[in-house]
């Protein structure tokens, strides 16, 4: 299990990334678009600065919805390697047996 403390914080920054989604996406626009004068872009570059380090997407790390683990996530679940296995074997997750061959 992992400490409260990262999951909390993580929990914290996917707050954050949300809030500031909208803003940072048209300011990633407006630097994207070729005709936008270069004042334009200058600004949208400083106004991009100024946003909280945490609002940016690349911040957030992947965990098990159960344990909080950061390592062995798998996202088509939401669930670490143990839990995932652990649910699995026990027919909770619809579909998926143990491979045998």
């Amino acid at each position: 299990m992992a400490k409260k403390s990262l999951i909390n914080r993580n929990l914290k920054r996917q707050a954050t990334v949300k809030k500031y989604a909208n803003v940072r996406q048209s300011l990633l626009e407006i630097l994207a678009n070729s005709q936008a004068s270069f004042e334009e872009k200058d600004e949208a570059r400083k106004k991009l600065q100024n946003l909280p380090r945490n609002s940016s997407f690349t911040r957030l790390r992947n965990r098990c919805e159960l344990t909080g683990r950061p390592r062995g996530y798998y996202r088509r679940f939401g669930l670490g390697r143990n839990k995932l296995r652990e649910l699995a074997m026990s027919g909770q997750i619809p579909g998926m047996t143990k491979a045998s061959w």
